[in-house]
């Protein structure tokens, strides 16, 4: 692919643009990615669109429409390379050759190596210039759930979690509430309201009864996940309230069938797995056509989601409190590693400081 460093500022700008328009339909376009696309004549936006959800039109469908007969000789932004196949909907390629647009700049290549490219060769074989590369990395973050999606065949995991300076999650006692300041929680909401799904086991359900919805931030609600073997769990907690936000439970063959039938009452659905691991639950939401899904669990079953290797993202907040306890429970429970050469490394590290607190963020 031949990359262009002839990017204007403008063009630069217009990218931004479209990474805007996208994050509209955060936790709301899986399996599809999130889309945005301008339009532009002579210097002016004409039209502009993002994709909504999957089964609706692509984001340069709804430009292009916007622009109407204005995008004739015009050029069209996305954040994504502009597909060339037929699926739910005709390819968006065909769409701007048929509008004569003069010039389509692009964001990032898709990641399906199977397409990767091909949109781009069949608007230039049409005489249409293509500009590839613009605001790249901002475009690979904004999907990069998507990406990971098309190119591992699961879900993106990220593990979330709130700890003290001196690493811990909890009290003695397990209590929790709350470590972090209020600036941080409204991060915590943001984040939710783009994921697909948050994950829990059943100790996070019985000492914190959480909601588990993104609180009024953001549009979406992920779907809430409870893993538990037994379903030891109290049936009067607030995620068994389902007339708002569904929740769906994982548990095994040989699970309480008295508090599974209440559950399944209440409209909470249930799925029995022969066993359950955070891997076998990640099929299973693979398969549901999810792609960002968010752990907020305990240690360990935290522990167990990254031996399994199906978290690829950690956010950590951390808060300037120390409150001591030699069993006050830690993030990450025992993974096995005994020498410090064994440790985990995250890369490509972010440090943020949200309130009182710091973010950092990083990748295995």
């Amino acid at each position: 692919m031949n990359y262009s460093s002839s990017a204007t500022p403008f063009d630069r700008e217009m990218i931004q643009r479209c990474l805007s328009l996208a994050r509209q339909a955060l936790g709301k376009t899986s399996p599809n990615p999130l889309v945005g696309s301008v339009v532009v004549q002579d210097g002016i936006i004409v039209g502009e669109g993002f994709h909504p959800q999957a089964g609706q039109p692509h984001a340069e469908v709804f430009a292009l429409r916007d622009a109407g007969e204005k995008a004739i000789g015009a050029t069209v932004y996305v954040n994504l390379e502009p597909c060339n196949h037929y699926g739910r909907t005709p390819p968006c390629t065909q769409g701007l050759i048929e509008a004569q647009v003069k010039k389509v700049v692009v964001g990032m290549v898709d990641p399906n190596p199977l397409v990767a490219g091909e949109g781009i060769e069949t608007l230039r074989k049409a005489g249409i210039e293509v500009l590839v590369g613009v605001e790249e990395e901002d475009c690979q973050l904004l999907n990069e759930a998507f990406v990971h999606r098309i190119l591992h065949k699961t879900p993106f995991g990220i593990l979330k979690y709130a700890m003290t300076l001196d690493g811990k999650i909890a009290t003695t006692t397990g209590h929790s509430r709350w470590i972090t300041s209020k600036a941080s929680r409204y991060s915590v909401h943001q984040l939710r309201s783009s994921c697909d799904a948050v994950i829990v086991g059943g100790n996070t359900l019985r000492q914190d009864n959480p909601y588990l919805t993104s609180h009024g931030v953001g549009n979406h609600n992920p779907l809430r996940v409870v893993m538990s073997r037994t379903l030891n769990v109290p049936t009067d907690r607030h995620l068994w309230k389902v007339n708002q936000v569904k929740t769906l439970i994982f548990t095994e063959e040989g699970c309480d069938k008295k508090v599974l039938e209440k559950l399944l009452k209440k409209g909470v659905e249930i799925k029995v797995l022969a066993h359950l691991t955070p891997k076998n639950v990640m099929e299973n939401l693979y398969e549901r056509g999810f792609s960002k899904i968010l752990w907020e669990c305990g240690g360990i079953l935290a522990a167990n989601a990254i031996s399994e290797g199906v978290i690829q993202k950690v956010i950590a907040f951390i808060s300037p409190k120390i409150i001591g306890g030699e069993v006050a429970p830690s993030p990450v429970g025992n993974l096995g590693l005994n020498l410090m050469s064994e440790a985990l490394v995250l890369n490509r590290i972010k440090l943020e400081k949200v309130g009182s607190d710091f973010l950092i963020e990083g990748y295995f």
